[in-house]
């Protein structure tokens, strides 16, 4: 089997051409929902559709994701293959901290659904994790051998603490992984892109730090192998620094530099993540064509799982237009 990006992205290309268009979106963020299954059936999930309630449509997009993007590794070997399941093991790295964040606050299992966002984790697995009882039922529920994160998860809840500790501990886990890959495989994109997420994941937790009023030692959260957010400039944002994150203005996460809450942050930044993973599609032999297609894919699915609750409780399109938009 070949080990071999450029073959990969050969197939990648044909499977762009399923990408579901801008125009979609824009469409069913207005349609009831039995309009909205309609359109999804008019569409490449069709052929995963067995159904017509809300339950159908999380299965379409689990099984479209899985037959799209989750059989990427199965077509090459080698240290190519460990790079796409290492990145399709960011959305599982994603959905894990999203189901033990909903475990604190109590949120229906139909809720937490809405929020996940593909990854390699089979279906059953995934609802026996929403359905476990605590972290320590998650763990057990993703006793996968060679998964990425499955050992990572095991002794970030085994050393304890609390779930922003546990979050920073699978954060190092998956991305001292992914450095050192990229290294191996000299691969400039997917240095410069890892860079990104991990400054992204840094300015995310060091304003969830400051609005809980800071938690022990900033340096105990931040994630080493960012570019523009450094250890010391994590901690005056973590501690409340007001205009401390202006510091980005000229930086490539200039976007972000005048975000003043949680909510806007995080909206600008998987924004910027997508733009520049997007930016992929001219890396013809590299790491970044499949990058880029895994991130739209998971990006798409998302979407349509989010339009499928706005149209299935009738809620205001003002509820999730932040949330499937980016303009």
């Amino acid at each position: 089997m070949t080990d071999d990006f450029g073959y990969l992205n050969a197939r990648v290309r044909v499977r762009r051409a399923g990408l579901l268009p801008e125009s979609f979106f824009q469409e069913a963020l207005n349609l009831s929902f039995p309009d909205f299954v309609t359109a999804l059936g008019e569409s490449p999930y069709a052929e995963h559709l067995d159904g017509e309630d809300l339950g159908a449509v999380d299965r379409a997009v689990a099984r479209h994701l899985a037959q799209t993007v989750g059989s990427l590794p199965q077509l090459v070997g080698g240290e190519t293959r460990e790079a796409v399941v290492m990145l399709l093991s960011r959305a599982d790295l994603t959905n894990v901290k999203t189901i033990l964040r909903a475990k604190e606050v109590g949120l229906p299992a139909d809720e937490v659904k809405a929020h996940l966002i593909g990854g390699t984790l089979p279906e059953p697995v995934i609802q026996s994790m929403i359905e476990a009882p605590d972290a320590a039922g998650v763990v057990q529920a993703m006793v996968l051998p060679g998964h990425p994160l499955s050992a990572a998860l095991r002794e970030a809840v085994a050393a304890g603490g609390d779930l922003a500790e546990i979050e920073v501990r699978l954060d190092r886990a998956y991305y001292e992984g992914l450095r050192r890959l990229a290294k191996r495989l000299d691969d400039a994109f997917l240095q410069d892109y890892l860079a990104l997420e991990i400054d992204g994941v840094n300015l995310s937790t060091a304003f969830k730090l400051a609005q809980a009023g800071g938690v022990g030692d900033p340096a105990d959260y931040f994630v080493p192998g960012g570019r523009y957010v450094s250890e010391a400039l994590f901690g005056r944002i973590a501690g409340g620094e007001e205009g401390a994150v202006d510091e980005l203005a000229g930086t490539p996460l200039e976007p972000l530099a005048d975000a003043r809450d949680l909510g806007e942050l995080e909206h600008r930044l998987r924004c910027l993540t997508l733009e520049r993973a997007s930016r992929g599609a001219f890396d013809a032999e590299g790491a970044g064509l499949v990058t880029g297609f895994i991130r739209a894919k998971e990006w798409e699915g998302a979407r349509v799982r989010l339009l499928a609750r706005r149209a299935y409780y009738n809620l205001p399109v003002e509820a999730v237009e932040r949330e499937v938009f980016c303009s």
